[in-house]
């Protein structure tokens, strides 16, 4: 795109995407231990650690995308919840919205219901590679811890 002197940058109009809307269990256990989970295989960075979460659907709310994603990922049922923030993430192939729930109690055993491994972890983190826009959160539960 030529720009002629009398425009700038911030004049043009670029196409914008829209973020895809997330939710993001971050449970935990009364010992202070909290669930991290690989991605699928069938999935990008398969293998990567993560909060277990997904995608929220056309007409659900927050809470309910929660609920079913932790229930159909990872077999809970949850219980006690509270938001804590949300951050964008954006790479090459995709604009995401991540929306951070705090999962206080919850009913069920677990049950990677997509081929999945679990860690219940602490500070430092053991496992590894960590998805990159799970490392800032982890950073973030450092911070409050101390």
């Amino acid at each position: 795109m030529k720009l002629t002197t009398q425009q700038s940058l911030a004049d043009t109009k670029l196409p914008s995407r829209e973020p895809v809307q997330v939710v993001v269990g971050i449970v935990q256990r009364d010992d202070g231990r909290f669930l991290l989970t690989t991605r699928p295989k069938n999935k990008s960075y398969a293998g990567y650690w993560e909060f277990p979460g997904g995608k929220i659907e056309a007409g659900e709310k927050m809470e309910q995308a929660l609920a079913r994603e932790l229930q159909e990922e990872i077999g809970i049922i949850i219980d006690e919840i509270y938001y804590w923030h949300s951050s964008v993430v954006e790479s090459p192939h995709s604009l995401v919205q991540l929306h951070f729930y705090r999962v206080l109690s919850y009913r069920g055993h677990l049950s990677m219901r997509e081929g999945q491994t679990y860690s219940w972890e602490s500070f430092p983190v053991r496992c590894a590679p960590v998805l990159p826009s799970t490392m800032h959160v982890l950073q973030r539960l450092e911070q409050e811890k101390s």
